[in-house]
């Protein structure tokens, strides 16, 4: 008699193969979807930085930081040229990142002082 839906295991995702090794779409695919799964991660985790810094920053006037801004997307576009990936596109990456950062920081800025 099969388990109940509850209590079967769960389905195994197929094993992720490096980018070099992939010799299909769907294992690029794979390892494409997983890698986003991570990013989303890491960028759960630097929004509660942003948290943290809404929390601990004494004034509104301090969440927007304009070198702060730059050396960040400058250091960003650094890395990934050393890495050997388009530095124009990180920079707009991260141009986003940090604009959207700032605004969830104003936005939680305002939220824990009302």
């Amino acid at each position: 008699m099969p388990l109940p839906a509850a209590k079967q295991p769960a389905a195994k995702e197929p094993a992720v193969k490096a980018p070099e090794a992939c010799e299909t779409m769907p294992e690029v695919r794979a390892g494409v979807d997983a890698l986003d799964r991570e990013l989303v991660a890491l960028l759960a985790r630097r929004f509660g930085y942003m948290r943290a810094a809404a929390r601990i920053k004494p004034s509104r006037d301090a969440v927007r930081d304009e070198a702060r801004k730059a050396s960040v997307i400058a250091a960003a576009v650094a890395e990934a040229e050393a890495h050997g990936i388009p530095g124009d596109v990180v920079a707009d990456i991260w141009e986003r990142l940090v604009e959207g950062s700032i605004a969830y920081e104003f936005g939680e800025w305002d939220r824990i002082r009302t």
